[in-house]
């Protein structure tokens, strides 16, 4: 009897079950009950249960076995069919309650097992998938169940009807609303406005008055509890409870807000109640809670936005509005929606203008640099991207932008009465200071050039004022790190004003003097900011100066630089380099250039000088930092002092870590003096790669400086240990390739013969080891198989072989960078063999293999990113085979012969996606593959074919499927930030990058 219960390839034996089930609950033996739990746990881990479920249901006497199965129906659309065509027999479910029982006793058990029912009923009917979101369903299945539930849903409506009118459990009430809040967007409004639901719901009649009626008692009955100027001090000494009560208050007056404003705006009895709920709002916005201030925050980005909208549509004051000025001030507007625009706003000035000070004074921290240890041991600059408090502040400071266009002169005179109150001690205090320049700083480029300049003019003069007067060290570095901060944001006002700049640069300098914590990394941070935006200013012999302001800095370089960190002498020097790269002359480039690199120079000179004496030196410590700090430098301007030199360095400093690795083991390439070794290393190769990435005269360059690293590099990678191997020598190669393309043609096979088999080695045991030469190899293969492709047809068939086995182990990788790089490389690969005279070889031998690879990365959710390369591979493979003479398949192992390459690979497709996917018929995949055929020549359609194929083979297994969509949104994106770019002040200056504004 137990395998006849297990056996679910027919409908289950109803009275067989019932038995079983109360077995389980009853009384026998122990032995009895041991046994129906047994058999009850192997049906409940059955996948093919929940097909039983409706049958069970219908036909057991049991109420236990009913409550057994329901516990499957959450699978089960099917399910709800089922239950709404017995409401609608029974005449709805009122009937049916009654006629489930004829005695009082009976008709509660019925109930209990009814309102469970209700319970998973409405819980199905509320679950996502009835929003019918994108990713989750094909287009074609969204309608079918759309139609199928609009034709029943006058049954969901009098269930979810019933249990709202007749049940008090709050279980239940919550699932039925649930429901309905998940139905709403989409319902027809009759089954809301000409039903009792609302009367269900206690609203009373659904209309606007009852809304404003509502409010203006909610508002009469608060202002008796809670004055809001009282709210920051109510909430931070409140309960719990009264804390979760202005919490409430919160969520409530957002929601009203965005759905119900306009509605209290019509009569004039109405506003002032509105004006009072929107001064709430502002007063919740001050307490002293990041979720709530959060819930706030969202909602004034939403109303402000609106308002600027309106203000920003109407004509000619759209115009006028880009142009920073005001709308009041362009005379003609005064009708239509001109004067209805006009009308809120000055509704809202005073609101408005409290909400401006409120973003000032809560304005978040718009980016922190953070000083840390990286793990060679070196002090570098990391800074903090994404996280809660930079997305805040993109959120405040939008809000703000859109402030300051809907009225310039309150937002500047707030800005300058905030600024007053630190400046006579009213308000002084470091956070107050802190989110006001914040504050000045995010609304950049907002204003008219005329205006910002008498704005900053007077900021920076209030702050020098507020430095002067200030006593205290952490008092004055604070304000110091605001005048940079804030200078550093309004590039135009700069560039307009050299005589203020060079003031501003020179206050830096002093800063980069100041040892207390932090100021010194501002002052280069800043510093570096300005001068890429200012760059031709520093270059430029301005009026009134003996030179150029490059030439004066590059006289006291050793004096301004002489109390900085290492870290903050590569950002110095940065930012020198891209003043000397704005210099056009070759001749003065070249000069500033030498100037810039006497100091490095003198020191390696010196390193050298002892080295030749006792080639031991090389080995301390202190001298490997001071190599890897010179290294640096060179590298950042493209400067380098004699490669021979170089190289041979290169080769002593790379024998020497081999030595070490072999003598210490594994655990010796993690010492720290391995490490420095390494750096050594890493940065003499990025420091050749940057000098022929620079270079200019090409052919010269390439036969003249790349035979002479073949050994010291290519010769040193093949000898050295796996942990001794640098990824830089695999990114060198590439960039050369990239470089000089087919000049490399020669030299290919021995790069071959030294990287590939070893390199192979190191990245195929896992694909998790050595990360960096796994992106950097592929990028050499990419490298060689765009610009010296004749040098893959050259390889014999073994080696082929092994590139196309390594591509396929690329992109096979979850890493994002990996997959994508193997997948470029090899739809290049796959182009360039369909135009050489080997096409038919080559896809005779590979085409199989790459189209069943290709489909297991596309099928498998964990390499979703890479969909568009996917559906572009696969869109060559398909057209490729129409023009390959001979056939793709082996005459020996087919059934019989085909006509052509086309008839063959679909029937492979069908065959493949057949057995990958057994839960679809062979109709299904046929289709799909008769569709990517059919489409193969039209990108968009065959894109969307595959796409919904994916879709359709896991719909109810509730995969986020953005990335099949990555290209739509990217699109969005693009779309978003030209909108942004039509308001001026949006995309901060800081930004943008305009190569003319430096003109």
């Amino acid at each position: 009897m137990a395998d006849k219960l297990r056996d679910l390839s027919q409908p289950i034996d109803v009275p067989l079950l019932d038995a079983t089930v109360a077995a389980f609950y009853g009384t026998g033996s122990k032995e009895e009950r041991n046994a129906a739990d047994q058999i009850l746990r192997d049906l409940q881990n059955n996948p093919d249960m929940w097909l039983q479920v409706v049958h069970i249901l219908q036909n057991s006497q049991n109420l236990n076995t009913k409550f057994f199965a329901l516990q499957f129906s959450r699978y089960v659309w099917y399910l709800l069919l089922w239950y709404l065509k017995v409401l609608s027999s029974t005449g709805g479910m009122p009937c049916l309650l009654n006629s489930l029982s004829s005695n009082e006793v009976s008709f509660r058990q019925e109930r209990l097992y009814v309102n469970k029912l209700n319970i998973i009923l409405v819980q199905l009917l509320s679950e996502e998938i009835f929003d019918f979101s994108r990713g989750e369903m094909t287009q074609q299945k969204i309608k079918e169940l759309k139609s199928s539930l609009n034709s029943e849903f006058r049954l969901i409506h009098e269930l979810c009807l019933y249990v709202l009118s007749a049940t008090q459990r709050p279980e239940l009430i919550r699932a039925t609303l649930a429901t309905l809040h998940a139905f709403l967007s989409w319902i027809p409004v009759g089954f809301i406005f000409e039903s009792p639901l609302v009367a269900a719901l206690q609203f009373g009649d659904f209309y606007n008055m009852q809304y404003v009626k509502m409010y203006t008692i909610f508002m009469m009955q608060l202002q008796s509890i809670l004055p809001p100027e009282t709210i920051p001090d109510a909430y931070a000494n409140g309960s719990s409870e009264e804390q979760a009560f202005i919490q409430n208050l919160a969520l409530f007056f957002t929601s009203f807000f965005k759905n119900h404003m306009r509605v209290l705006e019509i009569t004039p009895e109405n506003r002032a109640p509105l004006l009072m709920g929107l001064e709430y709002l502002i007063g919740i916005s001050y307490v002293d809670d990041t979720e709530v201030f959060k819930v706030c925050l969202d909602y004034w980005n939403v109303f402000v936005l609106e308002l600027f909208e309106a203000h920003n549509q109407m004509e000619p004051a759209a115009a006028v509005s880009m142009m920073g000025l005001q709308a009041q001030m362009v005379p003609g507007i005064v009708d239509g929606t001109g004067t209805a625009v006009q009308q809120r706003r000055q509704l809202y000035s005073g609101s408005l203008s409290k909400l401006r000070m409120l973003m000032i004074c809560r304005m978040a921290k718009p980016e922190e640099v953070l000083i840390v240890e990286d793990e060679n041991g070196n002090i570098v600059r990391e800074t903090m991207k994404d996280n809660d408090v930079l997305v805040q502040y993109k959120i405040m400071r939008e809000t703000l932008i859109y402030l300051s266009h809907l009225d310039h002169e309150d937002t500047e005179q707030q800005m300058l009465k905030k600024l007053n109150k630190q400046l006579n001690g009213e308000d002084w205090s470091w956070n107050n200071l802190n989110t006001l320049c914040w504050a000045i700083g995010s609304i950049s480029g907002s204003m008219v050039e005329e205006q910002e300049n008498r704005f900053l003019v007077m900021v920076i003069r209030d702050l020098l004022n507020l430095c002067e007067i200030t006593k205290g060290k952490d008092n004055k570095a604070v304000i110091a790190s605001n005048i940079m901060y804030v200078v550093g944001q309004y590039p135009r006002f700069l560039r307009a004003h050299w005589k203020f700049l060079k003031t501003v640069v020179n206050k830096l300098f002093e800063f980069m003097h100041e040892m207390h914590p932090g100021v010194q990394d501002m002052a280069c941070d800043t510093f570096l900011k300005i001068v890429q935006k200012c760059k031709r200013k520093f270059v430029t012999q301005q009026v009134g100066e003996n030179e150029p302001f490059v030439s004066e800095l590059l006289t006291n370089l050793a004096t301004t630089i002489a109390d900085l960190e290492p870290h903050q002498i590569h950002t110095f020097y940065e930012s020198v380099g891209h003043m000397i790269q704005a210099e056009s002359d070759n001749v003065k480039r070249d000069e500033y250039l030498k100037r810039l690199m006497s100091l490095p120079n003198q020191k390696w000179a010196e390193i050298i000088g002892q080295a030749s004496q006792s080639i031991d030196v090389l080995k301390n410590q202190d001298v490997i930092r001071s190599v890897l700090n010179i290294l640096q430098a060179w590298k950042e301007h493209c400067f380098v002092p004699v490669l021979p030199v170089q190289c041979c360095k290169l080769r002593m400093y790379s024998e020497l870590v081999s030595s070490t690795i072999a003598e210490g083991g594994p655990f010796a390439s993690r010492t720290s003096f391995v490490k420095l070794l390494r750096s050594v290393k890493r940065e003499t190769l990025k420091l050749i790669e940057t000098f022929v990435d620079k270079a200019e005269d090409l052919p010269h360059m390439g036969k003249q400086f790349v035979p002479p690293m073949m050994d010291p590099v290519l010769g040193d990678y093949a000898r050295n240990v796996p942990d001794a191997r640098e990824s830089e020598v695999l990114s060198l190669y590439a960039t050369i390739i990239n470089k000089y393309k087919s000049e490399m043609l020669e030299d290919v096979p021995r790069i071959f013969e030294a990287v590939f088999q070893c390199t192979l080695e190191m990245i195929t045991k896992n694909f998790e080891d050595y990360p960096e030469h796994r992106l950097k190899f592929f990028s050499l293969l990419r490298a060689i198989g765009t610009h010296c492709f004749q040098a893959l047809i050259q390889l014999s068939s073994p080696q082929l072989k092994l590139v196309i086995d390594s591509i396929n182990w690329a992109f096979r990788h979850t890493e994002r960078n990996i997959a994508e790089t193997g997948l470029s490389l090899l739809l290049e690969i796959l182009k360039n063999f369909q135009a050489s005279g080997f096409q038919n070889q080559f896809y005779k031998t590979y085409f199989l293999t790459i189209e069943q690879e290709i489909f297991a990365v596309l099928t498998d959710t964990f390499h979703k990113p890479g969909f568009k390369l996917h559906v572009l591979v696969l869109q060559h493979l398909f057209c490729v085979v129409d023009g390959l003479t001979e056939p793709l398949w082996d005459a020996s192992s087919v059934p019989y012969q085909y006509t052509d390459n086309a008839m063959f690979v679909r029937d492979y497709t069908i065959k493949l996606l057949g057995t990958s996917f057994p839960n679809m018929t062979t109709a299904e995949v046929t289709k799909f593959v008769d569709g990517l055929l059919s489409s193969k020549h039209d990108l968009p359609s065959f894109k969307n074919h595959i796409r919904d194929f994916l879709v359709q083979s896991k719909e109810f297994s509730a995969q986020d499927n953005k990335d099949l969509y990555a290209e739509e949104a990217a699109a969005q994106r693009e779309r978003e930030r030209q909108r942004m770019l039509a308001i001026p002040g949006l995309i901060a200056p800081s930004e943008l990058q305009d190569e003319m504004v430096d003109s």
